[in-house]
């Protein structure tokens, strides 16, 4: 799936066409039924827009006209479909974090007036900066922290674009990722009635803070965003910039595969992994512009086949059904598995759990396994408990405040209600330690992540995968022989959604 062959298997491309025949093919050589009815495969609508925005934001102030380069400065496009969407003098303001969490007593936007105008914002969130533990989550980042999120409350907010100013170890990537989507086409799903910004972008730092002092402010404004009362503030500055479209509706696809229970058929549990990378764009230095995504995650459909066939050997049946769920459009934002989660071929209610692949490990046996998300739900004491049955411990996420829980697929489906397992790579790698582990996970982060490099080598040490997605296959076991239901702890976000449907799990 990695070879230059499926063309980084975005989709809406032949690479999407050639990945799902093969992922059919594949699911009907294991044995599978059709997941669907008598289907493979899930409709899943979406629109792809290609976003052209100009090369240059002007800046007006009464300190004179600036201007930021596109590309170099900030990166913008549009969810709408708008032929051209046309930003001119529109007011900025500065949003601190963009955050309203009743929970955590916070709200950037209390008193504010962001109707029509542009929020800028940061990314994180405010415990991250100031390293005060007590402010949301200290360094592990909440769902407060992501750039969708951002996003979203700008929009319900009523703003027309919202760009949230970069920082690499807030972010946990390099501003190069984001601009790999300079001028390419991005997708989102075809939903109706629902709130958009006219504009969606990101500011390096010291663009960011060109734009306050320009618009009156001194750049000492961004620390005091990490402080709670912290009062947002309007700058004295308007942008002018425009966003040239060209549209496409088309529908992409899920691919779903079963093995149907043979005492509890209605109850489920699914493994899933996503299918989809970025396809062809912007040439590296060697001139490579096929973004193969050979770990993210070709790695972790490959596993998801795996488990197929394993669960296919077994002599006696699972008590409960097996889903495979092969989704689409992750790298576009979880659009597959949020889709799923909002048409499920399954009931929410009676799906058990959901154990999702994202990337396996290419650097040998680790004697610890990483759980993402920890305190969440009972999956993890079952992870605990099942790890330390093949002599492995558990770790914690190294880099809580990367947000890596709301990251991948099993997010859309905690969303939903369902308890989805967050597991992620060990670091301690056998006869090599913590930091060989570490430094591996780290290059692959700052070289290979969404770049053209990310390709199949045949050195790659895929001991360690195959332990982890043993591991994988032994929870599922677990939970398919038993009538037992996971939920979720005490004080998770995603509890009350799971509550709503207990009545039907009786």
């Amino acid at each position: 799936m990695a070879s230059d062959s499926f063309q980084g298997r975005k989709p809406f491309t032949e690479g999407e066409v050639r990945t799902i025949a093969y992922l059919q093919d594949q699911f009907k050589a294991a044995g599978l039924e059709p997941g669907n009815g008598n289907s493979y495969l899930q409709d899943v609508p979406m629109i792809d827009i290609l976003s052209q925005p100009d090369p240059v934001m002007q800046v007006q102030s009464p300190k004179g006209t600036l201007q930021l380069k596109g590309f170099d400065e900030y990166v913008l496009s549009t969810p709408k479909t708008d032929p051209v969407i046309s930003l001119d003098k529109v007011p900025v303001v500065f949003a601190g974090y963009g955050v309203v969490a009743p929970e955590y007593n916070w709200n950037d936007y209390a008193g504010l007036d962001v109707k029509g105008k542009i929020v800028m914002v940061l990314v994180n969130d405010p415990g991250f900066n100031n390293g005060d533990t007590t402010l949301f989550k200290g360094k592990t980042m909440t769902y407060y922290g992501r750039w969708t999120y951002k996003f979203e409350e700008a929009a319900r907010q009523g703003a027309r674009g919202c760009l949230v100013i970069h920082s690499t170890a807030a972010a946990s990537y390099p501003f190069s990722v984001l601009q790999n989507g300079w001028n390419t086409s991005a997708l989102r799903l075809d939903n109706k009635n629902e709130s958009l910004l006219d504009a969606e972008g990101w500011i390096t730092m010291d663009a960011a803070k060109k734009l306050l002092v320009a618009g009156g402010q001194d750049t000492s404004i961004i620390a005091k965003a990490d402080i709670r009362g912290f009062k947002p503030a309007p700058l004295n500055a308007t942008v002018s910039t425009h966003i040239r479209t060209k549209v496409t509706y088309n529908k992409s696809h899920n691919v779903i595969g079963k093995i149907t229970g043979t005492k509890y058929p209605n109850e489920y549990i699914l493994y899933t992994a996503h299918w989809d990378h970025l396809g062809i764009g912007k040439p590296d230095a060697t001139g490579d512009s096929i973004y193969n995504g050979a770990l993210d995650n070709a790695s972790g459909t490959a596993g998801l086949l795996e488990f197929a066939r394993a669960w296919k050997s077994l002599k006696t049946p699972p008590e409960r059904t097996i889903v495979f769920l092969a989704v689409t459009g992750e790298e576009q934002g979880l659009l597959g598995s949020a889709y799923y989660a909002q048409h499920p071929v399954y009931p929410v209610a009676t799906t058990v759990t959901v154990l999702n692949v994202d990337e396996v490990n290419n650097y040998g046996k680790t004697k610890d396994v990483m759980l993402i998300g920890n305190g969440q739900s009972d999956m993890d004491d079952i992870l605990k408990e099942e790890a330390e049955k093949r002599g492995r411990y558990i770790s914690y996420d190294a880099s809580p405040e990367a947000g890596h829980y709301f990251r991948s697929d099993h997010f859309s489906f905690a969303k939903a209600g369902i308890p989805a397992s967050g597991q992620g790579l060990g670091i301690d790698v056998i006869g090599k330690g913590k930091d060989y582990g570490r430094k591996m996970q780290e290059a692959f982060n700052a070289q290979h992540y969404h770049a053209p490099s990310d390709q199949y080598n045949a050195s790659w040490d895929l001991s360690g995968a195959i332990d982890d997605l043993q591991l994988m296959f032994l929870i599922g076991k677990r939970l398919a022989y038993s009538h037992t239901w996971p939920g979720w702890k005490q004080g998770s976000e995603f509890k009350a959604e799971r509550d709503k449907t207990a009545a039907e799990r009786k």
